[in-house]
């Protein structure tokens, strides 16, 4: 039999509590979101209240503990010896309403987890005012657990103020303290845990996370890496999300902040960029060699490389968090034509672009302007294809190896450029896109990318006045959406041709952008019947409209399925001529044509 990988160590809740409190076990600080919502937490006291399981523990053992500052959530008197990899909610919910200590929850808010229990009925509640004020009820369980709690007097009050209610059966007397010791003893609820051991790899811990997981999920290694931070690293994991906070809500002052309208990342997003910019390397399990002491190519440890590492990644993390560089950034995305949160399809796109722009700028030292131009292209091109999708990690290590030996930037901007001809080729605009265009989909890549090409174009709304740009302006947005997508063959005239399936009536080929105020007034009116009308207003710019909407002449008078075909094909050259605008290729004035 090969060595074990593991150990089973059996604690006690009690005794991991004491090990949390004093180091040994490294829970990140208290003060970090929690992401259970409070009913989790009340089933997970009410399984340990009927004797079921809550399931097992998963440690990683520090390989280097002598170095390692303590953490946790009071004084340490230990260093942390176990990392969690998988247990970190459970055991947070457990010392947070045990220990009657607040916590931040995932929208970065201080309340408490207090539970409640009826000793009656045996049965836990979140606490709520009428709790309160029931006296058959604990509010808190916590003072349970308190050093200086004293059962007998608690259980004489409690009992006192039940009786305030009426007399107290002999019956009531007994189940009253036996259900309070029964939860008392909660605190002697046996759990297991396994603790790999450190000589094990990144790949292996992740490994036995999905083999010994009930749920089969994978590993979340972003929340694992951002784990190992609590423990090494606390101050940047406070400001990566701090960060991140403040990028969802405008200031409340006048002071610089990263809010923005088309993106709010999440901590472990900013770390992805990090590990990028810092390593050249896509994938997140390299960061936990590096916080480990790990040497990215030999694979040995040491407390010598370990610090050169993590100034490397402090680096790193400065830049990323660096209001400057993130402002700068999102103006890359306004040039790519994508100025509304809703066009964006991909977060992943945007975090790996932003990467690459500042891989762009430090690596390679590249100027702002043709830096912005070639990442515009990028995200563009990245967005179109949904290139990040499906194995993101696995694109972005690819994309990194393009610039390997490279050291100029006009290497940097020859090689993604060479990557966006080899993927936008002629046969991708006049038959992938068209064919991709073929689809019902809301979250279409070519949609969002059509809408973006009408930015960059500088088009008119379809039978209107006003911009595409201004109406999609995310600052300027009232009540309701100033543009909406509006069927061009409505859907009830549709139905009453027989064409039933919603697949076919939402096509994108069969949506425009239209003020909200026409969608109204069109109404489910056939083409034929609201399409001459508006165009006798407009007959100056027809010619021009007719190109930006992507429609045929007397469109409105064709059969439906041939209209779908004919104004895909047209939607994909519109992509292709807002991309090639983007490129500085496409002429002043664009083709007018029928």
């Amino acid at each position: 039999m090969s060595d074990l990988l593991f150990k089973k160590v059996d604690y006690t809740v009690g005794k991991l509590l004491q090990d949390i409190a004093f180091g040994d076990i490294g829970l990140p600080d208290i003060q970090r979101p929690f992401v259970w919502d409070t009913t989790r937490v009340r089933e997970l006291f009410d399984s340990m209240y009927r004797g079921y399981p809550i399931g097992t523990l998963l440690f990683w053992e520090n390989g280097y503990p002598e170095e390692y500052k303590s953490i946790g959530v009071e004084a340490k008197q230990k260093i942390p010896h176990l990392l969690i990899v998988d247990g970190q909610q459970r055991l947070t919910a457990l010392y947070a309403v045990t220990r009657g200590v607040p916590i931040v929850d995932k929208d970065f808010r201080k309340r408490q987890l207090r539970l409640a229990f009826n000793p009656l009925e045996e049965r836990f509640e979140v606490t709520s005012a009428a709790i309160e004020r029931d006296s058959a009820w604990i509010p808190d369980i916590s003072v349970l657990w308190h050093p200086d709690f004293d059962q007998y007097a608690f259980v004489s009050n409690f009992l006192e103020r039940l009786g305030k209610k009426g007399e107290l059966s002999q019956d009531v007397r007994k189940r009253v303290p036996q259900a309070i010791q029964r939860l008392v003893n909660l605190i002697n609820y046996p759990m297991t845990a396994l603790e790999i051991s450190s000589s094990a790899t990144e790949e292996q811990v992740s490994e036995i996370f999905v083999r010994i997981n009930s749920q089969g999920r994978t590993l979340n290694q972003a929340d694992f890496i951002l784990t190992l931070m609590s423990v090494f690293w606390d101050e940047g994991r406070s400001q990566l999300e701090e960060f991140a906070r403040l990028a969802k809500q405008p200031p409340s002052d006048s002071k610089p902040s990263p809010f923005n309208p088309y993106f709010q990342p999440s901590p472990d997003q900013l770390v992805r960029v990090c590990v990028v910019l810092a390593f050249r390397r896509a994938r997140l399990e390299y960061v936990y060699g590096v916080l480990r002491g790990k040497d990215l190519e030999t694979g040995k440890f040491s407390g010598e490389c370990r610090n050169a590492q993590f100034m490397l990644l402090r680096e790193a993390h400065t830049k990323v968090l660096d209001l400057q560089n993130w402002h700068d950034f999102l103006k890359v995305i306004k040039q790519a034509g994508y100025v509304h949160p809703k066009l964006i399809t991909s977060q992943t796109a945007l975090v790996y672009t932003y990467a690459l722009w500042l891989v762009g700028k430090y690596h390679f030292g590249l100027a702002y302007h043709p830096l912005r131009n070639i990442m515009a292209r990028w995200f563009f091109m990245s967005s179109l294809t949904g290139r990040y999708t499906g194995s993101p990690e696995t694109r972005m290590h690819q994309d990194l190896a393009l610039l390997r030996g490279l050291t100029t930037p006009e290497e940097f901007v020859a090689v993604l450029d060479q990557e966006i001809n080899a993927v936008l080729t002629p046969d991708y605009w006049q038959v992938t896109l068209p064919n991709e265009l073929a689809t019902a989909s809301a979250r279409n890549t070519g949609q969002s990318a059509y809408f973006a090409s009408l930015c960059i174009l500088d088009a008119p709304v379809l039978y209107s006045h006003l911009k595409v740009r201004e109406l999609f302006d995310p600052l300027a947005q009232a009540h309701r959406e100033a543009v909406e997508r509006h069927h061009l063959f409505p859907r009830q005239y549709l139905i009453r041709l027989g064409i039933t399936d919603w697949r076919q009536i939402n096509q994108v080929a069969n949506y425009a952008l239209v003020e909200w105020h026409d969608n109204i007034k069109i109404g489910d009116k056939p083409p034929s019947a609201y399409a001459p009308q508006l165009e006798n207003i407009f007959q100056q710019q027809l010619n021009q409209m007719y190109y930006y909407h992507a429609l045929p002449e007397r469109w409105y008078e064709m059969d439906y399925h041939s209209f779908l075909l004919d104004r895909q094909r047209r939607i994909a050259r519109v992509i292709r001529d807002g991309f090639e605008r983007l490129s500085h290729q496409l002429r002043s004035t664009p083709p007018c044509e029928a």
